[in-house]
């Protein structure tokens, strides 16, 4: 089932106006499911001790540890049954109308690939396991689906007032890299870091990255990479505070404000910002020596 490239500009052939596909789980191959079995290994030794008690809870209510790249049609019944959203395969990276229509109607989109067994620690394009490993586990927390979903339905406003940039940086810095504070210490909850071995690592322990209490309007103006690790995560006290300050919040004023106002570089501490640790930068300085 391997391909090229996933990013596509219409509906493939076989794709539905949705942009949804048939998973075709009886066409993976041995070695795609292997490819599998092996991220899962690993990434399920790293994360005890790492990764948010919900995410936790939820890659054992969904049965990930099952062998094998997980078919969509037995995940969705498990996930329907605790928070009404369902996973529907794309043939790739969809356009963001599409993205977001299917949020607000608790449909999570994932693509039907997974990445070849020479790009086990990176690939550019989110796959199977990305995906599902990372993002479906936090869909079983009925909080951070209702943030989700929420998420959707602002996404088109955002469209219309020319704000998608901003919104963009709230679902990076807190569906794909976000940290948790829970009593135990940081924990980590982004897709992007708990499907990552090396950023796992990265995103607790390393002294090089920010790591800044959540603030919507500071999140919406700063800017991050998308090719490395992260300089800057942004930590939320819990799940009940993310949804509330999306639901509770008029975006459209906020976007006037913020569309009229510099974005952030990257790795600068504000004044204002609630450090909760301040890095050396010293990898992304070692990157670009």
């Amino acid at each position: 089932m391997a391909q090229d490239t996933h990013v596509l500009d219409r509906p493939p052939e076989g794709a539905s106006a949705d942009w949804t596909i048939p998973q075709n789980w009886q066409a993976y191959t041995a070695e795609e499911h292997a490819t599998w079995d092996k991220l899962y290994a690993r990434q399920a030794k790293l994360l005890p001790g790492r990764a948010s008690k919900a995410y936790l809870k939820g890659l054992d209510a969904l049965r990930l540890s099952d062998s094998g790249i997980p078919n969509f049609e037995e995940l969705s019944e498990r996930l329907m049954k605790l928070t009404g959203w369902q996973v529907v395969a794309v043939p790739g990276l969809v356009p963001d109308d599409v993205f977001f229509d299917h949020m607000a109607n608790r449909r999570f989109v994932a693509g039907n690939f997974i990445r070849r067994p020479d790009q086990l620690d990176y690939i550019q394009e989110p796959d199977v396991f990305h995906d599902v490993f990372g993002h479906v586990p936090m869909l079983t927390d009925p909080v951070f689906a209702d943030y989700l979903e929420a998420y959707g339905r602002g996404g088109n406003r955002a469209l219309e007032l020319g704000a998608l940039k901003q919104l963009g940086r709230l679902y990076w810095y807190t569906v794909e890299f976000g940290l948790i504070r829970e009593d135990d210490g940081l924990r980590i909850y982004g897709a992007g870091i708990v499907s990552s071995s090396a950023e796992s690592h990265f995103a607790l322990e390393s002294d090089s990255p920010n790591r800044i209490g959540f603030d919507l309007k500071r999140v919406m103006r700063t800017d991050y990479r998308i090719d490395d690790f992260q300089q800057n995560y942004f930590v939320i006290p819990s799940y009940e505070a993310l949804l509330r300050a999306t639901v509770e919040t008029d975006f459209a004023p906020l976007y006037g404000e913020i569309l009229g106002q510099p974005d952030i570089p990257i790795a600068e501490i504000l004044l204002g910002d609630e450090v909760i640790t301040r890095g050396t930068q010293d990898y992304a300085k070692g990157k670009a020596a």
